[in-house]
This record gives C-alpha cells, structure tokens and sequence, in this order.
C-alpha cells in the first residue's frame, strides 16, 4: 500500500520528523487521503479498481477503489509517534464500523446512494468484518496506553532509535547507478553477470580495468579504491558482462557529506 512507509517509523527505523517522512506524509495526503463525515482515511493508492462502482453496483473485476479504515489506524500510530493523541483515529474507526461493530474493509467516499445502503463514511459492500482492520484497532489501543507502538521490534529500536545510520558505503547497481559518492564512503560495483568494469578519475584519467567477483548471493561485486577522494573529484566507470561493453559511461560526484542528497 502506498502509506507503508510509515512502517519506517513505527518500527523505529526513522524519526517522524525525518524530512523524507515528512514529505512523503504530504504528497501521500494530498493524493490519497479522503475527509469522510466519519473521519479521515485513505485509499490504498491512487487508480486503485478495487471496490464499488460509482453507481453502487458491485466490484465485478473493475470498480473504483474507497478509502480503508485501517489506514486511519496506521496514520493513528504515525502520529502517535510524532507525540499527539491517537484518539481521534480511533474514534473515526468507530464511527466506521457497522451497527454490530464490524469494521468494513472499505468505507463509501460518494454521495448517499440509500437504495444501495451506502453513507459517506460508513461501511462500503466489501469485506466486513475485516480481521487486519480490528488487528489494527486493537493495537492501536495498546499502542496508545504503552505511549508507543504496539508492534514495534525491541531489537529494531535498540539498534536504530529512529536515527538513520550513518552512510558508510554506496552500492552502485547497473537498476540503480548511483550519481554521487559522499566522501570517506566506500563504493562497490554490483553487477547480475561476471564482468569487469572500467574506471579513472576526473574526466578519464588515471584509468584502470578490474574483473569483478561473485557473492553467496549471486551478485559480481568489485570495491573501487576511492574512500580518500576529496569533495569536487569525479570517478568516471563502464562496465561489460562476459565479454560486452554496455556502450555507455556513468559519473559519480564525490559530494562533502553535508551535501549529500536525501
């Protein structure tokens, strides 16, 4: 689901205030987020299909996707980390549920259609009740008394205290090339086949050719000699597979820490 990142924080990997949280939390608002009368939610993503049509009809395959009550129990714990009340998350799933207490799977985000029982902000035709839903009401109860989360890992807060580690080495993936390279950081080459790859300094210069090696995990790695470089060099790489050249170059900034991008 597209709010899992808040995850990062409830499981104590990232501080509710990290920029990128943060940030994120906005963008996801201001796509995904419904104010229904019962209290806000959010839908799993944008142009989800799953659920109701807008005449009311059914979902039959196709159909429009509505916001989720549990999601207002994940944003719950996410501001309870951030050091506010949960209560009144937990009020909106209340008020969402049925008139046994059932909480749905989906909540109606429409105009009443009273022919097909469906209210702004309450129970849709999906799922009801929805176990993951109650799961997340209940520990979002714990959570609230704890002044924590519920299901946070006591291993993962000791190690990480939501502090993002400090950056020590930078894997360079032919999915993912990275553009910089902080300095002091050490920078492994990781390629899906046996190959070598090519690479110098500034431009092409000083200009050498390793054989990569392979890993327990299936990956040909190579570590470039480069912590030392100081901010303002640039390394300079291309890389072939068995015997083929990938045709193309790549450059790495090395970057003072400070400015490092998020």
């Amino acid at each position: 689901m597209a709010n899992d990142f808040l995850q990062l924080v409830r499981f104590g990997l990232r501080r509710a205030d990290d920029p990128l949280i943060v940030g994120t939390v906005k963008l996801a608002d201001e796509l995904l987020k419904v104010d229904t009368p019962s209290g806000p939610s959010w839908y799993r993503y944008n142009e989800d299909g799953y659920g109701e049509h807008d005449d009311g009809s059914p979902y039959d395959g196709t159909g429009r996707g509505r916001p989720w009550p549990l999601l207002t129990g994940e944003r719950g714990h996410y501001e309870l980390c951030r050091g506010n009340d949960p209560l009144p998350y937990l009020q909106a799933m209340t008020r969402m549920a049925s008139m046994g207490g059932m909480l749905p799977e989906q909540v109606w985000d429409a105009s009443p259609l009273p022919t097909r029982g469906l209210e702004p902000g309450r129970p849709t035709g999906a799922a009801m009740p929805l176990v993951w839903a109650h799961a997340e009401y209940l520990k979002l109860v714990a959570s609230r008394a704890l002044g924590r989360p519920f299901d946070r890992p006591t291993s993962v807060w000791e190690r990480y205290r939501g502090e993002r580690p400090k950056l020590t080495r930078v894997l360079w993936t032919e999915q993912a090339p990275a553009p910089e390279l902080p300095e002091g950081c050490r920078l492994t080459i990781a390629l899906r086949e046996a190959g070598a790859v090519r690479w110098g300094l500034d431009g092409w210069q000083e200009v050498r050719e390793q054989d990569t090696a392979a890993n327990s995990l299936g990956l040909h790695l190579l570590e470039l000699d480069v912590p030392r470089l100081q901010a303002g060099r640039r390394i300079n790489l291309t890389y072939r597979l068995g015997l083929n050249w990938v045709g193309r170059d790549f450059t790495l900034r090395v970057v003072p820490r400070q400015e490092q991008s998020e």
